[in-house]
């Protein structure tokens, strides 16, 4: 059966003092979260209006007007705000506070009688209300809305939000439903059943996990309901759901039967992120065992070097198995963010280093590449290979999102305000606790509060990831507290040392899930020293994924490294790393983007030729290459960039 005996800790009871994390969470909570409240109130010249304030206002009936933008508009305010709600918690802000809780009075002057809250409905087409579930994400709003909610409540102890959807939530849980006077439905964009869970736990109310399960339970029932309720509409064949691939929302099977990562990339991210959550409360070991079987598939067959997924441009989807070009890559910001999501529930489930590993992965490549350094500017797709100008030709589209470089917003916004509410709330990732053991998944620097054996305050501190030596400090309350502290040994780490107090820890103690168990008797002030060692390690695709036939990859600890034009000429594809090649991490270089550990390769370059083809191989020279961190690529003006070079 499936239990939930181990739970993250809160953001409240961990502190990040990091010098890699904390100046990225400062930048979001000083740059970002101003930048993109400036945004939604079309306060910022020469970027395309987002007008989502104005739309609440005019759903107020405060001014006149007409809806404008996307139909799911209202989640980038619900994102903001919930940045905003972990952002008071990390760093308390009276004005921002304040400034959230005149929104918050807005949004409530929004909400209709009866609970329901959507602007494009109220405003667009308040006939038009819950009947296209396949496309107009008014369900995915509503869950956006409620983890916010959540979120702020927790940060402030202010209900009104939270009050705010509970009522709307109960006017959903009114509507659908096998019961009578009830309609079936399920939505198009999953994102409200973790919502629902949360809410469930913070309210204690079992009527939201109830309605949680339920979309859960009737999802793929009927693999045409989406057609069906076009059909119920007059027939819409053009529809986008439609149009797309019978896999694309995650309704071409039950849950519970489904062993692939398919679709809409973010969509089964949250899809799963909630179906493991319920599998937990509910006992549920079949759907626990597809959670399982759908991460193994996504990580060993379908996702990219740097954490990141959905390989084609068509539906933001996944491929076929070992399908995962790079110049063309999707690899969307928000769905390397709901690999964190997904990551962290099967973690909380299941303590196992593989989960951790991949949240790590992607927290620290895709995720982060998905925004500027100076935090005003952001990646809505994430090549591992760029050419600017196919980028702005071959690869366009006709979308935006196919750009050589980050711009200041997007028609369709939700990566700005998903990666602000990741960053702001990473404390929360850092941390668990099961019985009597705290574990350590994340080495960001810090500390974290824990309550069981007497409490107690375990620190963290180091300088992660450029450097592998990581110090604890534990700080029982009661002397002679008995407990266990377990740290995770990455999977990408081949050689980690522990000592504890100064006397070596045997590798014994590694569990079978790769976490190092320190079980004693702790007195405050003991000390636990772990030594991973980090060499540049060359990585190599499984030989079934076409793209990286005959390439390699360069890693040192969790960062995935990229080589760009700027520093090694535009003519990247004639680079290659010999097999022999001497490859030196240099000394951290404070004044290089930003302060990181760049790599100096004893490559080759290929002459060009004079004519496209030729009967004899190009001639070749030697050449000092260097690589940056792939994260911090594109932050020095328009070039270009690959991560898999020809070995």
């Amino acid at each position: 059966m499936v239990e939930k005996t181990n739970h993250f800790l809160s953001l409240k009871q961990v502190t990040i003092r990091d010098p890699f994390f904390s100046p990225v969470q400062n930048t979001v909570i000083h740059t970002m979260i101003p930048y993109q409240e400036k945004v939604l109130h079309d306060e910022i010249p020469d970027i395309r209006p987002s007008h989502v304030i104005r739309n609440y206002r005019i759903a107020a009936g405060e001014i006149e007007g007409t809806y404008y933008g996307r139909v799911f508009q209202d989640s980038d305010l619900a994102k903001w705000l919930e940045a905003v709600a972990y952002s008071l918690t990390v760093q308390p802000d009276a004005e921002l506070e304040a400034r959230a809780d005149e929104i918050i009075d807005l949004i409530g002057r929004v909400q209709k009688p009866d609970g329901y809250l959507d602007t494009y409905f109220i405003v667009a087409e308040p006939e038009m209300r819950w009947k296209d579930l396949g496309d107009c994400h008014e369900m995915y709003c509503a869950g956006h809305m409620t983890e916010a909610a959540v979120a702020y409540y927790e940060a402030t102890g202010k209900t009104k939000l939270l009050d705010i959807c509970c009522r709307l939530c109960d006017h959903i849980d009114r509507r659908f439903g096998d019961e009578e006077g009830k309609v079936p439905g399920i939505p198009g964009h999953e994102e409200i059943e973790l919502a629902l869970m949360r809410l469930y736990r913070v309210t204690g109310e079992d009527r939201y996990r109830k309605l949680a399960s339920y979309f859960i339970d009737k999802r793929g029932q009927d693999p045409d309901f989406f057609k069906k309720e076009a059909d119920a509409r007059g027939g819409d064949p053009n529809s986008y759901i439609n149009r797309q691939l019978i896999t694309y929302a995650q309704n071409h099977a039950p849950v519970r039967e489904q062993d692939t990562a398919e679709g809409h990339a973010v969509r089964c991210m949250y899809l799963y992120t909630g179906a493991a959550d319920i599998a937990a409360a509910n006992q549920d070991e079949t759907l626990m065992e597809a959670c399982r079987k759908v991460w193994d598939n996504m990580t060993k067959r379908r996702m990219y070097i740097t954490g990141g997924i959905g390989a084609t441009h068509q539906g933001e989807s996944f491929s076929t198995d070992y399908d995962l070009p790079n110049d063309s890559a999707y690899a969307e910001t928000c769905a390397a963010v709901g690999v964190c999501f997904f990551a962290r529930q099967m973690l909380e489930a299941d303590p196992d280093r593989r989960y951790a590993d991949v949240m790590e992965r992607a927290l620290y490549n895709g995720v982060l590449s998905g925004m500027q350094l100076d935090g005003k500017k952001f990646f809505y797709i994430n090549q591992l290979e760029a050419d600017p100008d196919a980028c702005s030709t071959a690869y366009a589209y006709g979308s935006e999102e196919y750009t050589p470089e980050r711009i200041g917003w997007y028609d369709c916004a939700c990566c700005p305000p998903n990666l602000a509410r990741l960053v702001t709330s990473i404390g929360s990732y850092t941390w668990s606790c099961g019985g009597n053991t705290i574990y350590s998944h994340l080495f960001l620097g810090g500390s974290a509060d824990f309550d069981f054996a007497g409490g107690g305050i375990v620190k963290l501190e180091g300088n992660y990831p450029w450097d592998g030596t990581l110090t604890y400090t534990v700080s029982p309350k009661n002397p002679n507290a008995t407990f266990t502290l377990a740290i995770r040994h990455p999977g990408w780490c081949h050689s980690m040392t522990v000592t504890v107090n100064g006397e070596n820890v045997s590798k014994s103690t590694v569990n079978e899930k790769g976490y190092w168990e320190l079980s004693r008797a702790w007195n405050p002030g003991d000390t636990v020293i772990c030594r991973m060692d980090l060499p540049v390690r060359r990585i190599y695709a499984n030989p079934l994924v076409r793209a990286d036939a005959g390439c390699v990859a360069l890693m040192r600890g969790p960062i995935v490294y990229a080589f760009e034009g700027i520093d090694n000429g535009e003519d990247l594809s004639a680079l290659r790393i010999p097999r022999d090649a001497a490859i030196e991490a240099l000394p951290f270089n404070a004044d290089l983007l930003g302060g990181v550990v760049a790599l100096k390769i004893a490559g080759r370059r290929l002459k060009p030729m004079d004519d496209l083809y030729s009967d004899y191989p190009p001639e070749e020279k030697e050449a000092v290459l260097q690589a940056i961190p792939y994260y911090a690529w594109c932050n020095r003006g328009r070039t270009h960039m690959k991560i898999w070079m020809q070995e």
